[in-house]
């Protein structure tokens, strides 16, 4: 079940990831004003990334810890989409699906796309290729 999808913005990409409020009806934060979502990313790694929630009336809450490390694996840019999805994979130990999405065109049509991982290994080899040049 989908618990929402967003467009990036410059914020979600370089610093925190803001999402409705209405969506905290999903999270237990068992009296705090944090949890630590265990998610499950499309290659079925488990990632722990921080959810907070501001004290008071309007709790918005943002992804903090560990966000920024999903945006580099993915390479995530503003216009890029996150869907967060509720999904229990009891081997893995996940609660969650987290999904990065890309915006193609697509027989004169827009579509989202899954992005893929970045392969680190071969973007340093490759950056260091050039480097010779």
């Amino acid at each position: 079940m989908e618990i929402f999808s967003k467009e990036l913005t410059d914020t979600d990409v370089r610093f925190k990831f803001s999402f409705p409020t209405h969506c905290l009806e999903h999270l237990d934060f068992a009296g705090n004003n944090f949890v630590d979502l265990r998610v499950k990313d499309s290659c079925s790694e488990l990632r722990v990334i921080r959810c907070r929630k501001r004290d008071g009336k309007y709790g918005k809450p943002v992804l903090s810890s560990g966000w920024l490390d999903f945006v580099a694996a993915y390479g995530l840019r503003v216009g890029d989409k996150v869907v967060l999805l509720s999904e229990d994979d009891h081997n893995l130990g996940s609660q969650f699906r987290i999904e990065a999405k890309r915006r193609i065109m697509l027989f004169g049509g827009e579509a989202w796309g899954d992005v893929p991982r970045v392969l680190l290994n071969e973007y340093v080899v490759v950056l260091s290729f050039l480097d010779m040049y």
